[in-house]
């Protein structure tokens, strides 16, 4: 039991809420049943070509990644017509074998619209994935048109195994996932005070330390995220009293994100007493204002980094109260709006981000598939496959840049390792399944971590399935790996030169949205928010048991916010942000400021203007310091807005 305890622990520190392990049992599962059901159709019915089993295979995967609707009709609706379209793509394929110029164009063609498909929802987010890898299959296996009722059972049954292993087998439960995903985030602020422990007994912080704080902070907003993401768009933005439990669990976990940063940034400027944070990581109340009581009030920044070690134990124990108080049916999804028909609507525009993905992916698939023929008449398609697959799930050129050297450099140390296994186990069917199943769950399993590493482990098992056929040789790995270069080269290329768009024009894109939407839910505030402002105005206790302002419970923060955050990094820190940081957690004045000294934020162009200049200003002392640990900008321009509200 102890070491199962030990395990499990494990994985929650390295995989809040077990989601990286079900889509990887869940890809897998339905990989080996779908085979193992074809092979028994294969011995007791009929013979089945080798593209069955292929069509199978791939489409097992993307009915594991690209699905993503919120219920089980709406899964079943879109494998449904996923599979029809699979099939359709491979027949066409199978058509077109003998007008090879004719095919390649309309390979370039199906990458158009698959792309742009996606604008119109996760749906044909879906049919568009499925529509590229089954003509993929098509255009290299090279089926007979006498084959496609065999490819038409391989495609269903693949899709059938997906829907229920994911509706039955492995299921959804957002209730469960978020309780989890709450604990790994408890448990990496734990993480957080752990280190402050340590770097509190040290004489002297070193730069060490700083790094090593700042990835603790950085696995916490990840955590952080992950249980956000759990809870319906619609259900975080909080109503008037009594409100929705599910929004207290949002603002608990954002100002917990908050207090943590806090926290790291005011021990920067003056290190809390070790003993302190021990009292606060055991929660030990009693000892931690005994422990206040001793710090000197006179010291001003000690005494601030004792409140913020005071507010992140208040805050924490509010998110147990609000997850306490949450039920199964406060995550339920909300009734989907009349969205109208601009949602669906075309929109050829270059102001159209989709249609500006859609010519970069076509324009770098066509790139790759010209050099890739130059190199090879038959295995191009590899070239085509890295174009594409380099484009999914990115932002920006540099995360297209970066995902184009990682699929390179999987592909590489994995052709040697595949080199290494294939020939030790000599295609011995009894060895390469088992081995091949599990490289398979180790590739999405660490999906959502390295793409490297997930390029690695699908090498590998090409590799085992090469010499299982007999067709394993250096060459052919050379040439995979050759092919492979050329696709990426392309879509990295494509990236910086066609409609680029940097990772900062992103962040400045998601922080003016934003900033845009924010004086709507000032106007908001109501009662609730002009009795918290007149309170924030009155004399408070200077003692050590003093409460910090805060904002109010029901304040409410559009999505984008979330994304502003989850986009602010490394790149975007600064020690600018810790007078803000100051600023947020004031100590108790007997007097308000002036009222021309109390800055307005009526309006988003007015902040949006103070985010502009603040954000130069970090720049350049985030460069004097050397990048100093320091809040990200969604967390600083929030502080400096707290703080206005506090004062006006």
């Amino acid at each position: 039991m102890a070491f199962r305890s030990r395990v499990r622990d494990w994985l929650l520190a390295n995989d809040p809420a077990f989601s990286r392990l079900r889509q990887a049992s869940r890809i897998t599962t339905t990989i080996v049943v779908s085979v193992c059901l074809l092979m028994a159709f294969h011995f007791l019915v009929a013979p089945l070509p080798p593209a069955a089993y292929g069509l199978a295979v791939s489409l097992s995967i993307e009915g594991g990644l690209a699905v993503r609707d919120s219920t089980a009709g709406e899964q079943l609706v879109t494998r449904i017509i996923a599979v029809l379209v699979g099939v359709l793509m491979v027949a066409l394929a199978s058509i077109l074998e003998k007008h090879r110029y004719v095919s390649d164009v309309v390979f370039l063609l199906i990458i158009f619209l698959a792309v742009y498909g996606r604008s119109f929802g996760p749906r044909w987010f879906a049919v568009g994935m499925f529509a590229f890898m089954s003509y993929f299959i098509g255009a290299y296996l090279r089926p007979t048109a006498d084959q496609l009722p065999a490819l038409f059972l391989g495609a269903a049954v693949s899709a059938t195994v997906a829907h229920l292993v994911r509706t039955i087998l492995l299921p959804d439960n957002r209730y469960r996932d978020l309780l989890r995903a709450a604990a790994s985030v408890q448990r990496r602020v734990n993480q957080i005070l752990s280190e402050l422990v340590d770097i509190a007994r040290k004489p002297v912080l070193l730069d060490a330390d700083r790094r090593r704080l700042h990835r603790a902070e950085e696995r916490l907003k990840e955590a952080v995220l992950m249980a956000e993401s759990f809870i319906p768009t619609e259900n975080r933005r909080p109503v008037p009293d009594p409100g929705v439990a599910s929004s207290d669990v949002v603002i608990s976990l954002f100002d917990l994100h908050l207090a943590a940063e806090s926290v790291i940034v005011l021990s920067f400027q003056a290190m809390p007493p070790a003993a302190l944070v021990e009292a606060t990581l055991a929660r030990n109340s009693a000892r931690i204002d005994e422990e206040i009581a001793l710090i000197d009030s006179g010291n001003q920044r000690l005494m601030e980094s004792a409140k913020a070690l005071l507010w992140l134990r208040n805050v924490r124990q509010r998110l147990a109260r609000s997850l306490a108080k949450l039920d199964e049916h406060d995550l339920d999804d909300p009734a989907a709006p009349e969205t109208g028909q601009a949602a669906t609507s075309l929109n050829l525009s270059f102001n159209n981000p989709a249609l500006k993905t859609a010519i970069q992916i076509t324009l770098a698939a066509g790139i790759a598939m010209f050099f890739g023929l130059m190199l090879s008449r038959d295995r191009w398609f590899w070239a085509v496959l890295a174009a594409f697959l380099v484009f999914t799930n990115t932002r920006s050129r540099g995360d297209t840049a970066v995902k184009a050297l990682q699929r390179s450099a999987g592909t590489l140390f994995g052709i040697v390792v595949g080199i290494v296994a294939g020939t030790l186990v000599a295609g011995n069917i009894y060895l390469v399944l088992p081995l091949s199943a599990l490289c398979i769950f180790l590739a999405f399993y660490f999906l959502a971590v390295s793409y490297a590493t997930m390029t690695f482990f699908v090498s590998v098992v090409l590799s085992l399935l090469y010499s299982l056929m007999g067709v394993l040789t250096p060459e052919l790995l050379q040439l995979r790996l050759e092919e492979t270069l050329i696709g990426s080269i392309a879509g990295a290329s494509v990236a910086f030169i066609v409609f680029p768009t940097r990772t900062r024009t992103s962040l400045d894109s998601a922080m003016k949205t934003c900033a845009a939407n924010l004086p709507g839910c000032c106007k908001r505030r109501g009662t609730a928010h002009r009795a918290w402002r007149s309170s924030c105005g009155r004399r408070r206790s200077t003692g050590p048991t003093a409460i910090l302002p805060r904002r109010p419970s029901r304040s409410a923060f559009p999505g984008n916010w979330s994304r502003a955050r989850a986009m602010s990094g490394k790149r975007w820190r600064s020690s600018w942000a810790a007078p803000i940081g100051r600023a947020s957690l004031p100590v108790a004045s007997p007097t308000r400021p002036k009222p021309s000294a109390r800055p307005s934020i009526t309006t988003s162009k007015t902040i949006w203007r103070w985010f502009v200049r603040s954000r130069r200003r970090g720049r350049a002392i985030s460069t004097m310091s050397g990048g100093s640990l320091a809040p990200s900008i969604g967390t600083c321009l929030y502080r400096r807005t707290m703080r206005n509200w506090a004062w006006r």
